[in-house]
């Protein structure tokens, strides 16, 4: 019954806003109310849940995406990406720009979170793709297959990193394995897969379209890509910076500080402004007005995604992910595709990657210890199915369809697909591995 009312409530969400036309935020609170009076939730509890749910999920991505836009919108009207693309072009041609941007998500996704990482470069993939007149969804997909993978399978992401600790698998292994079992589902849901999307519309944001500017009025190749990739570098640093230092020295709080993505953010817009603001020219008053713009038209993304996150929460308030689970469990099944399969439904049922993957934990853990299963391939298994399937209670599925500005029909027809196919190619290649090592 349970799941029966959770596809009720998911297809009356994608009638409500496919059909009906409702604003998505408006949506996904009519149904979060009516998913928690049909499963239950007492109805004192349910505007507290709903509550808890947008005030999570704007604290961790209100900042990243409001100073994201910011930062991209700079680097668009500065001509910064327009130098940019013009290069990436000219160094990959366009027949591969595909694979170039495939390339340029794996590097940036290792060391950056899934949400800075989309906000920062899906600027770089608009501008190439109205500065060359290139499908928008073919071009772009194979970045983000790039950045959910890393997000998914590699540590030090918070999930695959909690996963380690908790199963208490080899970082350095799990981190070896991953990188394998990526490349393969990097190239399948990216290049392969987007090359077959390349009659999709799409009209992206317009916040990130510039007018094309003159060769003498663009910003050096220098001053565009290392204002671009600032916060990639500032985040590779503290990194490194804390592997270097241990935890109790001296310097430890001040690289805590600086790792902090708000912070790295904070830091390289500050930059981004005279970089590419000031000392091009633009007055101080020119620069805050292309951040008022930017605000602008991200303020609906971050209605929709706290929408989101209410529907998240009265799913996870009323323990659906654990019922699913302990059904799960009591099927005679391989452990890993055991695992990949709860953390599957969890993620299908309640949205969220890291709450399908922690709640996996618990009741996989005594099954991998009596089975003796590797752990690091676990890690991986679990990883894999926390991916699968993002659909209207994902956050990052609103990103994705009103950055491109897709219908919800096409959403699903790219972005969950490639993230299906992502989590699919994981499990196969865990049970390779399984059979070799």
């Amino acid at each position: 019954m349970t799941f029966l009312i959770i596809l009720l409530c998911i297809a009356s969400l994608i009638l409500l806003i496919s059909v009906c036309k409702v604003h998505p935020f408006l949506a996904f609170l009519l149904i979060a109310i009516a998913a928690g009076i049909l499963l239950g939730v007492p109805l004192d509890k349910i505007a507290g849940s709903v509550e808890k749910g947008i005030g999570d999920i704007l604290s961790s991505l209100v900042i990243l995406i409001t100073l994201g836009a910011m930062f991209g919108k700079l680097v668009a009207v500065s001509g910064a990406a327009q130098r940019i693309a013009t290069v990436i072009v000219q160094a990959s041609g366009q027949k591969n720009i595909q694979w170039a941007m495939m390339t340029i998500g794996f590097i940036i996704g290792i060391p950056l979170f899934y949400g800075i990482g989309f906000v920062l470069m899906v600027p770089l993939i608009f501008s190439v793709v109205y500065k060359y007149k290139l499908p928008a969804v073919a071009v772009g997909l194979p970045m983000l297959a790039a950045l959910s993978v890393t997000h998914g399978f590699l540590p030090p992401h918070p999930s695959p990193s909690a996963l380690v600790t908790q199963f208490h698998a080899n970082m350095g292994l799990t981190l070896f394995y991953g990188i394998i079992l990526a490349v393969p589902a990097i190239i399948l849901a990216g290049p392969v897969f987007s090359s077959t999307l390349k009659k999709m519309p799409s009209q992206p944001l317009k916040s990130f379209v510039a007018e094309e500017l003159p060769e003498n009025e663009l910003p050096s190749t220098f001053n565009s890509f290392f204002t671009a990739v600032l916060p990639v570098l500032l985040l590779l640093s503290t990194t490194v910076a804390s592997f270097v230092f241990p935890a109790k020295s001296y310097f430890h709080p001040f690289i805590s500080f600086l790792a902090a993505p708000s912070i790295v953010l904070i830091i390289a817009i500050t930059y981004a402004t005279f970089s590419l603001g000031i000392f091009q020219g633009k007055s101080m008053v020119k620069v805050m007005n292309f951040y008022a713009d930017a605000v602008k038209d991200i303020a609906s993304i971050l209605l929709i995604i706290a929408g989101s996150g209410a529907l998240k929460q009265v799913l996870t308030d009323t323990g659906v992910n654990t019922q699913f689970a302990a059904l799960l469990q009591n099927l005679h099944i391989q452990p890993l595709v055991l695992g990949w399969l709860i953390a599957a439904a969890i993620r299908v049922c309640v949205g969220s990657a890291t709450v399908a993957g922690l709640t996996t934990v618990g009741i996989i853990l005594p099954i991998m210890t009596v089975t003796h299963t590797n752990p690091n391939l676990m890690v991986l298994s679990v990883g894999a199915g926390s991916l699968a399937f993002s659909h209207v209670n994902d956050s990052g599925f609103w990103l994705f369809k009103e950055y491109f500005n897709l219908s919800v029909k096409n959403t699903f027809l790219s972005w969950s697909i490639m993230e299906t196919i992502v989590s699919l190619v994981g499990l196969v290649g865990v049970l390779l591995l399984n059979t070799i090592l």
